[in-house]
């Protein structure tokens, strides 16, 4: 017979002892070369390696608990991105932290200068002169982000980046280049060192944070550098009908006041990582990466996602279907909730998840100025 002390004693020790955390702590290795096409880079040829800590079998959104990996590609166009991310959404209850530092260059990013309704001219772009409406932008930044949950669902988040950017002249004659010569844009807007500080209120009740099926993510986020200020506010909602379909939908608007360099214009902040906007995959589908620049921003989307293979977590393949809508608002507008001057652009998309990390996209987007080949690792939104 076991004496009452002893097994008192046995059981305080187990419970001061987070011994089911700490079997649950393991870690994987991934790594792979991947290659895809787009549009606008061609063939890209690159490199994953990730060493992760998995959730097991728990029940909860995140990916993982812990991530450190590397990804490095370049482009047949000249582009090319190297990022290192640590990333810990679930090593400590009630924190996430994140950090990244990356060398990216977009080596034929769109420009067709500032405002909502700049032109675009199919004759302007030909044989002889291949980049009228592109620019090269080349970036490295260290971003770092921290968010405590408060109560519920409700985090609040704070973070930093250092940035320097230079942009770069494609040859022949372009819009990029004109505006240089009259002024138009400034050396101090297309090449600066910016320090940012980021504030917010992240709400987040989705299912999955790779691939959500029900939930809501609302973001409201302040920022600013040197000479001006970002306010975003973003809203994506994801309902499930009936169990193979998943509806998703978002509205996202932003403004920046001051006197913004022309790099900060032309993305638009998140609690994870900025997108470029308006224009392309993660903004407005169909339409050239950095079709529209200015320091007001709004989105809209919604998009309907058919599972023709359903095992939730193991396998599931999709067949996509999306709605965008955008615009920018120039220096000196007002930026607004409004239905005018929307640009409007859709398609079609496959997509396959893979287990609780992998998600992979590719489609068509098409808009009144073309079509584009998209291509991604994450939803849109």
């Amino acid at each position: 017979m076991i004496p009452l002390r002893s097994l008192q004693a046995a059981v305080l020790g187990l419970a001061l002892v987070p011994q089911a955390a700490t079997a649950q702590r393991y870690w994987k290795d991934t790594l792979y070369p991947f290659v895809y096409y787009t549009s606008i880079d061609k063939f890209w040829f690159g490199g994953y390696y990730a060493k992760y800590s998995p959730i097991g079998y728990i029940d909860r959104p995140e990916r993982y608990l812990a991530s450190f990996n590397l990804t490095a590609a370049a482009s047949t166009e000249g582009s090319y991105r190297a990022v290192l991310l640590a990333d810990l959404p679930a090593w400590w209850d009630n924190w996430r932290i994140s950090a990244t530092a990356f060398a990216v260059r977009f080596n034929r990013l769109g420009y067709f200068g500032l405002g909502n309704e700049t032109p675009y001219d199919r004759d302007s772009i030909s044989a002889d002169n291949p980049y009228h409406y592109a620019v090269s932008r080349t970036t490295q930044q260290i971003r770092a982000t921290v968010q405590r949950r408060v109560i519920g669902h409700l985090r609040v988040l704070a973070g930093g980046v250092l940035e320097h950017t230079d942009y770069r002249t494609l040859p022949g004659g372009n819009v990029f280049r004109k505006e240089l010569a009259d002024s138009s844009l400034t050396e101090g807007q297309v090449g600066f060192l910016d320090l940012v500080g980021r504030f917010g209120l992240v709400f987040d009740t989705r299912d999955n944070e790779l691939d959500p099926h029900r939930g809501v993510l609302l973001e409201a986020l302040f920022g600013g550098g040197e000479g001006y200020s970002r306010f975003t506010a973003h809203a994506r909602a994801f309902v499930q009908p009936v169990e193979p379909l998943t509806v998703a939908g978002r509205i996202g608007i932003e403004a920046m006041p001051g006197d913004p360099p022309l790099a900060p214009m032309t993305q638009m902040e998140s609690s994870e990582v900025p997108f470029v906007a308006v224009g392309g995959y993660y903004s407005l589908r169909g339409y050239y990466e950095g079709r529209f620049a200015g320091p007001g921003k709004l989105l809209g989307g919604i998009e309907a996602r058919y599972a023709l293979l359903w095992a939730p977590s193991i396998l599931e393949l999709k067949l996509v279907g999306f709605y965008d809508v955008g615009r920018v608002f120039g220096p000196g507008e007002t930026v607004q909730l409004t239905t005018r001057g929307l640009h409007h652009g859709g398609g079609g998309a496959v997509a396959l998840r893979l287990g609780r990390n992998t998600l992979v996209t590719a489609g068509v987007g098409f808009s009144p100025e073309g079509s584009t080949y998209l291509f991604g690792t994450t939803w849109s939104f």
